[in-house]
């Protein structure tokens, strides 16, 4: 998602701050112009940090329609500003302060990082030895031949085909007790790509990388972290588990709208990927460790060396740095220059940013209660308030691109994380093109071979295989892509026997059959006017959609598509009208105002508001022929041929984006 962001005036917020009407002008100048000074020297004093913050807080929370925000900045070793803002639970008039609870979500991970770092510090754990000599005999499919190790797990690139495959959250966890040793091996997926080979965030890695940590010590997960991390921190508002103490102080979770939505669990039960619950009071503590070199109140919690592997970049796409060992660096056009670790973590219903500046001994925290982005707009302006660029950053000299020498980067890419977001790369002009909804369309200039920007100066860094061929690429730009994964380029060379050249329904077969969604029936036959059972077609379409990646979701999501639909029946053909249905049921698109067509045959009165939803949006197979006046003929009832399915759903699924958690 993108956000087009001003940059607020210093002079002109300053003087809106500190003038009152009994100042003249020239005093208003000179409190601007010392002021100005505060806020180049970083985060110093809590009356100018309060200035800034107060009004930056009402005004982004407005905006998201947040409730409630916690906000914590640390300095050289103190506290310098704790506070809240909004509420915590706005029905009780409940007020954020520095002891309310939220849950962190994926900043878990750092702790995660810093645990098993203790333990390599204690010689338990090899960082880069294969990690199933820690998981007590769990054994991970494993496609590449080549290991996993605590390394690759923690710099999100162990490879894992469905990262999220142990994503487990809910109302119904909460109050279970599920182990870790009870559910790993009933949800293990496969690792496809050699580890260490390219970014995929990952959650599977981070909940592994808690385990081995729980068997290399032979201490449960969450007892360790109160032994080992949180006591010695002081952190006594801070636990891997729902405690009811401590749920007592826990702001209320709200979606989008303001509406209240349930707290939610997770299993197993000891989330080291996500499920710790803090303060802004307690994570000032950790962030002062993390600025003082791994030491806290004359206590060392872990090793200076490893705390330097947590905040130095080891993952990289091209020049860019993404993540470390434990942190990561999405919105790397905010750092103004500066080196920056942060780790954001969502739960429904709550957010949470942390931000390390290890240079200027910096950081802040902010917890709030809503799924929105408004920590990258909080972000964004602290970095431009108190690290401003201090150098006008020169424009690339682009080299030329003939469209011969683009080739190679032409194809259907998808990404490693989110299956359903999916981006084709062409060439216009001397430019690349890339092209997907979560995007729309880029034009691509070349800074050098592998490295590309698009028009708003955000970067695309391609990465070869071994041989020289375009396999991934990594794009920099805030629209969900970047924050997930690298995107990997699909096998587009299928040939079917029984699909020519000259079928227009040939591009939405290999598109299909390159993502896996639809392949040969038999041989290397498609069978391209064969007919499909009703389950056939709900399992192509679940994959397209692209939830099936999502753990849990595939039965509620067979439950969606079924809506309003009589008689299915999973063995039965499926009719052109069922299948309009069905994508309808998922795709819940609005007719186009500006596109008036109109079904001129029969179909039953279920079917025919999706079908004309479907047809007003350009999803139609070649076919089915929309003339001048908007009037079409559906044939709905007419059993959906192979090759019509997938160009349906090619169509209506081709470049499909959602959220997703961390």
């Amino acid at each position: 998602m993108k956000k087009v962001i001003q940059k607020m005036s210093l002079v002109v917020f300053l003087l809106s701050t500190t003038l009152i009407s009994a100042c003249t002008q020239s005093l208003g100048a000179v409190e601007s112009t010392q002021a100005a000074s505060i806020a180049t020297q970083g985060p110093v004093d809590a009356k100018e940090i309060e200035a800034f913050a107060d009004p930056l807080f009402a005004k982004k929370m407005k905006e998201h329609n947040v409730t409630g925000s916690s906000f914590v900045v640390v300095r050289d070793g103190k506290v310098i500003v704790n506070k809240g803002y909004g509420f915590a639970d706005k029905e009780k008039k409940i007020p954020v302060d520095k002891d309310t609870v939220f849950q962190i979500g994926s900043v878990t991970k750092t702790f995660t990082a810093l645990a098993a770092m203790q333990q390599v510090d204690a010689g338990k754990i090899d960082l880069h030895a294969n990690i199933e000599e820690y998981l007590g005999g769990l054994k991970i499919p494993n496609q590449t031949g080549k290991p996993v190790t605590m390394y690759d797990l923690l710099t999100y690139t162990p490879g894992f085909e469905l990262p999220d495959e142990t994503t487990f959250t809910g109302p119904q966890y909460i109050g279970q007790d599920i182990s870790m040793d009870e559910f790993l091996p009933k949800h293990m997926p496969t690792i496809i790509r050699p580890p260490g080979e390219v970014y995929t965030y990952d959650n599977t890695g981070f909940l592994l990388a808690g385990y081995a940590v729980e068997k290399a010590s032979g201490v449960p997960f969450a007892q360790y972290m109160d032994e080992k991390v949180f006591k010695p921190l002081g952190m006594a508002s801070t636990s891997v588990r729902l405690k009811p103490e401590l749920m007592k102080r826990m702001a209320a979770n709200y979606d989008l709208n303001g509406e209240q939505r349930p707290l939610e669990g997770h299993a197993p039960t000891d989330g080291p990927q996500g499920s710790i619950i803090s303060t802004a009071e307690d994570m000032a503590k950790y962030m002062i460790m993390q600025l003082q070199n791994g030491k806290f109140d004359g206590k060392e919690i872990v090793s200076q060396k490893s705390l330097e592997l947590m905040h130095t970049h080891q993952i990289f796409a091209d020049d860019i740095p993404i993540t470390t060992v434990g942190f990561e660096n999405y919105f790397p056009e905010y750092t103004n220059g500066q080196h920056v670790v942060l780790k954001g973590g969502n739960m429904p219903g709550h957010s949470s940013l942390m931000v390390l500046i290890p240079e200027h001994k910096t950081g802040f925290f902010m917890s709030y209660n809503n799924d929105s982005m408004v920590s990258a707009d909080i972000y964004k302006e602290f970095m431009d308030h108190y690290f401003p660029e201090t150098e006008k950053k020169a424009e690339p000299v682009y080299m030329t691109l003939s469209e011969a020498d683009a080739q190679k980067y032409f194809g259907l890419y998808r990404n490693t994380r989110a299956y359903w977001t999916r981006t084709s790369i062409t060439y216009e002009n001397g430019s690349l093109v890339l092209e997907g909804e979560a995007i729309g369309k880029q034009k691509l200039r070349m800074i050098r071979p592998l490295l590309f920007v698009d028009e708003a100066g955000e970067k695309v860094a391609f990465k070869e295989d071994k041989n020289g061929n375009i396999k991934y690429f990594y794009y920099t730009a805030m629209n969900g892509m970047s924050l997930v994964a690298h995107s990997q380029k699909m096998e587009m060379e299928k040939t079917y026997s029984d699909v020519p050249n000259t079928s227009s329904y040939k591009t939405h077969i290999n598109n299909l059959s390159a993502l896996s969604i639809m392949g040969a029936k038999s041989g290397s036959k498609f069978d391209p006017t064969g007919t499909m059972t009703q389950g056939e077609f709900a399992d192509a379409l679940i994959k397209a959609e692209g939830h099936y990646v999502l753990a849990g979701s595939e039965d509620v999501l067979r439950q969606q598509l079924a809506a309003g639909i009589p008689n299915l029946n999973p063995s039965a053909p499926i009719t052109r009208q069922v299948a309009a249905a069905m994508i309808q049921n998922l795709k819940q698109l609005e007719p186009v105002a500006t596109s008036k067509v109109t079904l001129q045959d029969t179909a039953d009165a279920w079917a025919k508001d999706a079908i004309t939803a479907l047809v007003s949006q350009g999803i139609v197979d070649p076919d089915t022929k929309v003339n001048a006046d908007g009037s079409f003929t559906f044939r709905g009832k007419d059993l959906l041929k192979r090759q019509e399915a997938s160009a349906l759903l090619d169509l209506a699924f081709g470049y499909y984006s959602l959220p997703i958690k961390r």
